[in-house]
This record gives C-alpha cells, structure tokens and sequence, in this order.
C-alpha cells in the first residue's frame, strides 16, 4: 500500500497500520475413508488440532481469531481507523515533531489528526503514537496523507511524507419504487441488496420522512399477541441476496386537507440503514432524499372515502364520495348520474352542487344498486363546470363484489 518512499535518510520512521478487528480462523478439512491407506490419521489429527470446534471437526469452523493479514475492503458508510506512529531511529534527540494526517478524496481534503501541536523533543528509541478514524462518506478513491517535520540537533527543519491509497466501494444496492394511492397515502417499496463478499446483520431499515408526512412500517406481523419480522428472528442478509422493505406514508392532518399542497409534494423522506458485519463491525448509510412523480389529479379530484366490500343484488348501498377542487380557480359544479348495463344509480340527476373554491372540498352521499351479479364496476358519474361548460367523466372509479342475498346470508 505505500506508494510513496522518502528519498533521503530521515532521524524519524512512519509506519501507518490499518485498525481492523480479527477474523475467525478457517480450517481446511483433510478426510479419508477408514478402508484407505491412512486409515483414521487425518481424523484424529483433526480432533487433535486446537483450532478446529469440538465434535465438528469435519466442518470449516475455528474457534481461534486471525490478525489481518491485508488491508482489506472498506465500504462506505463504515469507519476508517488507522494507527499511525512515528518512531525516533537515530542516536539523537529530535526537536519540533509535528504530524499531521490527511485524508484526500475525490471532492475535499480533511485533517484526521487528533491534535495540531507539535511535540517539543523525542528521544531516541521513543515514538509518537497517533490514532484516526473517518467514517467514509464517498465512493472511489481515497488517499491518506501522512506528512512529518521535525528539526534535528543542528538546527536543519527536515520534512517527508507518505502516500496510502485505497479505495471505497458500495456495500448495498438500493432500488425504491412508489404507489400513490387515491387516499393520498404514499406506498415506498426499498429493495436493499447486500453486494458484498460477506453476510450482514441489518439492525436497523427506517424511513425518515418529510415534514408533511406521518410513516407506518408494514414490515412485522402480529404473532399471538406480539410483533414479529415478516424476515423471521434472523435478520442475516447473505451476499447478493436482496430483502424488500415497505412503508405507508399518510400526509398530516394540517397538511391532508390542502390538496393543492400534498398534490405537489415530490419530497418523500429518506432511509437510514445500519448493518454489522465479521465481529460487530458497524456500518451506516442515510440515502438522499427519496422522491416521487407528483401524481396528475387535474383540475377535479374524485375519490372514494367509503364504500361496502359486498353487497346484495338488487339492493342499495351507499358510498361516500369526495370531490376536491385542484384547480386555481372557483368552479360551480353540476351532477349528472349516468345507469350503465349493471349500476344504476338513486337520486336525482342533474343538481346542482354549488361553488367549490380551490384547494376545497366536499363530500358527497350517493345511493345505487346493481342488476348484476359478479364483480361490478362503479361507473357514470359526470361533473360539469358551468362557468367554462366543461364536463369531467368518471368511470371505473371502484368495483363492488355483487351476490345474491342467499349466499350472502349463508
């Protein structure tokens, strides 16, 4: 990993070491058929060796940790740590010691040194100790500057530094898809994807929404009582293995009722991701804001608040409608119910519902039956602005399950 030698002989050594924690032990399993030449051998020698499991001697595991033998990945999001020490070689005192740690990255430059002081003398054979850390917030490469001046028994200021280059890659995979649902809800959809060499433990998959939203995670089920993970008690994620997350935004109350408002909302929050890896290592990620198509209501919004799931043939039933004004301008509106070939509509066509200014709304009671049976779709109704005589269809705006009163009562 050093790139960079200093050119002359210096009083002072630089050594920068990589602060990772161990790693389990891997033992290679050597087995033989008891009827072959070496007949038990390889089997006892694996119950003898000290670094397999008992009774699983058979099996890849160790019960002994390993130093790191690399520098190994590093992924964005976790912690950088580097131990960085400066060592006297010489035979004389070293005055005026300062080092200072650098950390160059594609857009910036930060200073990772825990003091900026310079150290007054160092004897020989003593040493400046120094430890990093940086959680890496970028991707690509990364340079770690090293750089030391002192000034020697003469009174000559001598100067040198180090080059550690490395680099950062993604650990996970993030993909999100939205649904807007006609009650102004916001379904987000995260497909998170562990594209790593080794399996993470997922602590914590939230989402931080915007200051106009209210969140509910539909990731657990109620279990007897309890909650429990749709992903089960083990929320391992192995590599290349990918787990959907789903969340429900609904708009605050102050804000549910300025349709002009929540209509152009794209703003939907952000995720934040914690996740543990080897023995314990943690990492964090926090997404951008997550955004939205606005969705296109024009210049009338109609939408179901209430209607029955099943209802009896040739019965009435009641849905409750409502009616927002997402346009800029007043309108005065006039209801017309159209019959199609199964839903036939009660009341009176025609009437008048009366000025809507914008960003209003109203609810409206409509009563109809169906001559049909089977799933039938809610269609026919017509709104018409009479100030720009204007009409607004309506069809297909729900379906109701229609049986017959025997089968419903039974």
């Amino acid at each position: 990993m050093d790139v960079n030698q200093p050119k002359q002989e210096h009083l002072l050594a630089l050594k920068v070491m990589r602060l990772t924690k161990p790693t389990l032990f891997t033992n290679i399993p050597v087995t033989c058929e008891e009827r072959d030449l070496p007949g038990n051998l390889f089997n006892q020698l694996m119950k003898d060796d000290p670094s397999t499991v008992k009774g699983a001697e058979a099996l890849m595991l160790g019960e002994m940790l390993t130093l790191p033998q690399n520098f190994g990945n590093i992924f964005l999001g976790e912690t950088f740590s580097s131990y960085i020490s400066v060592h006297n070689d010489s035979n004389q005192v070293v005055k005026d010691i300062l080092v200072k740690a650098d950390l160059q990255t594609s857009s910036q430059r930060l200073n990772l040194s825990a003091s900026s002081a310079a150290v007054a003398e160092l004897k020989p054979d003593c040493c400046i100790d120094d430890v990093i850390h940086h959680e890496v917030k970028e991707i690509g490469t990364h340079i770690l500057v090293c750089a030391v001046s002192y000034t020697t028994q003469t009174g000559e200021k001598m100067y040198f530094r180090k080059f550690f280059k490395f680099q950062v890659l993604k650990p996970l995979d993030v993909k999100t898809k939205f649904y807007n649902a006609e009650t102004d809800e916001v379904f987000l959809e995260a497909q998170i994807q562990n594209i790593t060499t080794s399996p993470m433990f997922m602590e914590k998959v939230s989402l931080e929404p915007s200051m106009m939203y209210n969140v509910a995670e539909l990731n657990t089920v109620d279990t007897a009582g309890e909650s429990e993970s749709t992903f089960g008690s083990r929320t391992y994620l192995q590599p290349m293995d990918t787990r959907q997350y789903l969340y429900c935004l609904k708009p605050k109350q102050e804000f549910a009722e300025k349709a002009g408002v929540i209509k152009g909302v794209t703003v939907i929050g952000k995720l934040d991701i914690v996740w543990k890896t080897n023995l314990g290592e943690r990492g964090r990620l926090q997404t951008s804001q997550l955004q939205r198509m606005a969705p296109g209501y024009g210049d009338i919004r109609l939408s179901l608040e209430t209607i029955p799931d099943t209802v009896n043939l040739e019965e009435s039933f009641d849905i409750m409608c409502k009616i927002t004004n997402c346009s800029e301008r007043t309108m005065d509106l006039v209801l017309e119910m159209c019959n199609t070939n199964s839903i036939h509509w009660c009341g009176v066509s025609g009437r008048q519902l009366g000025k809507l200014h914008p960003s209003s709304s109203l609810h409206l009671a409509l009563t109809l039956l169906s001559s049909v049976q089977g799933l039938q779709s809610v269609s026919g109704l017509r709104l018409t602005d009479t100030f720009l005589k204007r009409t607004y269809e309506y069809d297909d705006i729900a379906q109701v399950c229609v049986v017959s009163s025997e089968v419903k009562q039974s």
